[in-house]
């Protein structure tokens, strides 16, 4: 396996949970938050933001940096670059099969 795909892995099984994902979204709205500004807009606790920030931060989708007692968690942007590149060189290469599929039939249907 590529590194790139290894990469669109760490991406996918990250974002798989619909609760990384709402984070994901609030931090893309409204930029950096803390943990607990995260948790005080959603049903779970501060300690449940931080374990799926934790997961986030693994497959590199998030970075935190200290500001005073808190730390407040970004995205980073290349990651999903990098999804998005891998899934782009999936389709296109479908795309391609398909194209020569349709070749195939039309010729055949041409010839008959």
């Amino acid at each position: 396996m590529s590194p790139q795909a290894d990469r669109a892995g760490s991406v996918f099984a990250a974002l798989a949970d619909e609760r990384r994902r709402w984070i994901v979204r609030e931090l893309a709205e409204e930029g950096p938050l803390t943990a607990t500004q995260l948790a005080a807009r959603t049903e779970v606790s501060r300690q449940a933001v931080g374990k799926h920030l934790a997961v986030l931060e693994m497959a590199g989708l998030v970075v935190a940096r200290r500001s005073g007692r808190e730390a407040l968690v970004e995205l980073r942007p290349g990651p999903f670059s990098e999804a998005e590149a891998w899934m782009r060189a999936i389709g296109a290469s479908w795309s391609h099969r398909l194209d020569a599929l349709k070749s195939l039939v039309e010729g055949r249907i041409c010839t008959s």
